[in-house]
């Protein structure tokens, strides 16, 4: 009871402490009402009085421990241990008997060679409140003219902006190339391990991205890294989204690159369309440089000025409000429950 009171008088709930101490919240109460009546403090629970009659013997346990760890059953569970028994000819207790006497002397535990279930990775959840915080990089292959070998595209996107920050062309996908190119992304963009706030790099799970040598360069530049959940290909959506617009522009060639220069030239000219003339729709049509430098704020209020003129000059044709054109503030990488992106739009953290 003085922990109860103690507990309640800093703020916890009574329910809480009833399930830590392990007691039912109703036998807590009326210990609470007989304690502020003066009576004994005697715990009063009789707890069970039943007797069960075919309640398996010592005995009969121990000989089903024996039976168990015998070799010709120790690898074995008891679902086949006992009708084995049975057509010996021998009972010694259900099937059901003998998990519950292995579970109470420790012993049903998970045998063989497979390994244990492993538990789930927890979800990545990134947000991006301006650029240079959350960057997102992976690796798709670029078809060449000689069948069966590949050009490897390397990109690294900035999640807030949609900016291509960092871009390369390879013969072979390797760990240290990934660690030469984020390390000019971070030159380029003054990304350095002083800053208040870490860069974090997001990628998947392949062997590039999780490979030692990139680890070293990222933590000498102070970058922290995020990785998406195994087999959950949405968790990168950014990276996904950007190679899904290269190879679907309408200019992609439709045939196989020639050569590595060859395709340099047009993944050049591509990411200085997508940076600098391309307005992106999750931006409010702006282009990923102008968010980036944040250019994208006056132009969208310039955007609402023109909008709230014409409303002005032709109320019949507007409904109550006209376009909104603010920039969004934050950006996800998974984003949480509804009810906490509702709670930031409150704020004035998120459109």
């Amino acid at each position: 009871m003085q922990i109860l009171a103690e507990g309640i008088a800093a703020g916890a709930r009574a329910s809480e402490l009833a399930k830590l101490m392990g007691v039912g919240l109703t036998t807590m109460q009326r210990w609470r009402r007989q304690f502020a009546g003066d009576k004994d403090g005697v715990d009063g629970r009789k707890g069970s009085a039943r007797k069960v009659a075919h309640r398996l013997s010592v005995e009969e346990c121990q000989r089903i421990l024996l039976t168990c760890n015998e070799p010709k059953y120790a690898s074995l569970p008891p679902g086949q241990i006992v009708p084995d028994l049975a057509d010996q000819g021998i009972y010694i207790g259900s099937e059901r008997s003998f998990y519950r006497v292995l579970h109470a002397h420790g012993q049903l535990h998970r045998r063989g060679r497979a390994q244990l279930p492993q538990e789930a990775r927890p979800v990545p959840r990134l947000r991006a409140t301006g650029s240079n915080q959350v960057w997102s990089w992976d690796i798709s292959y670029l078809p060449t003219s000689v069948k069966g070998i590949w050009l490897y595209l390397y990109l690294v996107v900035d999640i807030w902006s949609r900016k291509v920050v960092a871009w390369d062309v390879e013969q072979s996908e390797s760990a240290e190339l990934a660690a030469q190119l984020v390390s000019r992304a971070c030159l380029k963009e003054r990304i350095n391990s002083c800053r208040k706030q870490p860069l974090i790099l997001h990628a998947d799970n392949g062997t590039s991205m999780r490979a030692a040598t990139l680890e070293v360069r990222l933590e000498e530049l102070g970058v922290l890294r995020s990785f998406s959940r195994p087999r959950v290909s949405n968790d990168n959506p950014y990276s996904e989204s950007l190679f899904r617009t290269v190879k679907y522009r309408p200019n992609y060639p439709n045939r196989p690159f020639s050569s590595k220069e060859e395709a340099c030239q047009w993944v050049s000219s591509f990411v200085d369309w997508y940076n600098h003339q391309h307005r992106h729709s999750g931006i409010k049509f702006v282009t990923p440089q102008q968010r980036h430098s944040g250019e994208a704020i006056e132009i969208c209020r310039q955007r609402s000025r023109v909008y709230e003129l014409a409303r002005i000059a032709n109320p019949k044709r507007w409904s109550i409000s006209i376009r909104y054109w603010k920039q969004p503030g934050l950006v996800w990488i998974n984003p949480p429950a509804d009810d906490f992106i509702a709670q930031t739009a409150r704020l004035g953290l998120a459109t």
